[in-house]
């Protein structure tokens, strides 16, 4: 599971806001050992103060998802990891966290995001596989 996770070019973030609805969007992150890293990018946005980061602030529970589809289903799999969301505010994750982000994706190389840096610590992960039930 944790090789799918690492190799793993976008997830799907879902969390829950204040009246206990769900959001869920694609994200691109990386893994630190017990952390999931992802930021808040460049990329064109209505507005800045966006729904995820209001949802981890009134409810941390987050979820990721990270899955791959094939028309031969023997091939199928999905890995989620459950755990807690905080915006990364200190330098030290920050820093680390841009340098696994970078490190990941050329975009993020070429140009830092300069926007929060939220860090989700794994409480549980689980998989499925259709295939080598050994594998996930």
């Amino acid at each position: 599971m944790r090789r799918r996770l690492v190799d793993a070019r976008v997830a799907h973030l879902a969390t829950v806001d204040a009246g206990a609805r769900p959001h869920i969007v694609p994200v691109v992150f990386a893994l630190a050992g017990e952390v999931i890293y992802f930021a808040v990018d460049a990329k064109p946005k209505r507005t800045l103060a966006l729904k995820r980061l209001a949802n981890i602030a009134a409810n941390p529970a987050v979820s990721i998802l990270v899955d791959h589809y094939d028309d031969d289903w023997e091939r199928l799999w999905w890995v989620r990891v459950d755990g807690s969301a905080r915006v990364a505010d200190d330098a030290r994750s920050r820093e680390d966290a841009l340098e696994r982000l970078a490190g990941k994706y050329s975009q993020y190389a070429e140009s830092r995001p300069h926007g929060p840096i939220v860090a989700i610590t794994i409480q549980r992960m689980t998989g499925w596989t259709a295939g080598d039930h050994a594998a996930c």
